[in-house]
C-alpha cells in the first residue's frame, strides 16, 4: 500500500519559516517527480512546486516562488517544503504528491497524502 505522510506543518506568524516533510512508504519514487499542492478554504487546490526524479529541475507557482524551496532525499524516500517568509495568504492544507511521470513538465499527480494544515497569522 503506497502512502504519503506529511509532516511539519502549524501555527506560525507572519514572516516566519516552516518545514513541511513528506515520507513514502509502499514503494520508492526515485525516478518519479513529487511535489506539493494546497488548498485554501473556500478555494480550489492549487499546484505550489514540484521537484523532478533526481531533483535537478524544480518548478515553483509564482506565488512562492523565491519564499518556498523544494528538495528531495531519494535514499530516505522523503520530499520537503522549506516555506520562509510565509504570508497569511499562505494559510491552506498542504498536500504531498507523486507522480507516474519523472518530469516536472505537465505535473499531474497520481498519489496524494492526506495533508497538513499550515496557517499563518498576521
Amino acid at each position: 500500500q503506497v502512502q504519503l505522510v506529511e509532516s511539519g506543518g502549524g501555527l506560525m506568524q507572519a514572516g516566519g519559516s516552516l518545514r513541511l516533510s513528506c515520507a513514502a512508504s509502499g514503494r520508492t519514487f526515485s525516478t518519479n517527480a513529487m511535489g506539493w499542492f494546497r488548498q485554501a478554504p473556500g478555494k480550489e487546490r492549487e499546484f505550489v512546486a514540484a521537484i523532478n526524479w533526481n531533483g535537478d529541475s524544480t518548478r515553483y507557482a509564482d506565488s512562492v516562488k523565491g519564499r518556498f524551496t523544494i528538495s528531495r532525499d531519494n535514499v530516505k524516500n522523503t520530499v520537503s517544503l522549506q516555506m520562509n517568509s510565509l504570508k497569511p495568504e499562505d494559510t491552506a492544507v498542504y498536500y504531498c504528491t507523486a507522480s507516474d511521470s519523472s518530469s516536472t513538465t505537465r505535473y499531474r499527480p497520481t498519489y496524494w497524502g492526506q495533508g497538513t494544515q499550515v496557517t499563518v497569522s498576521s
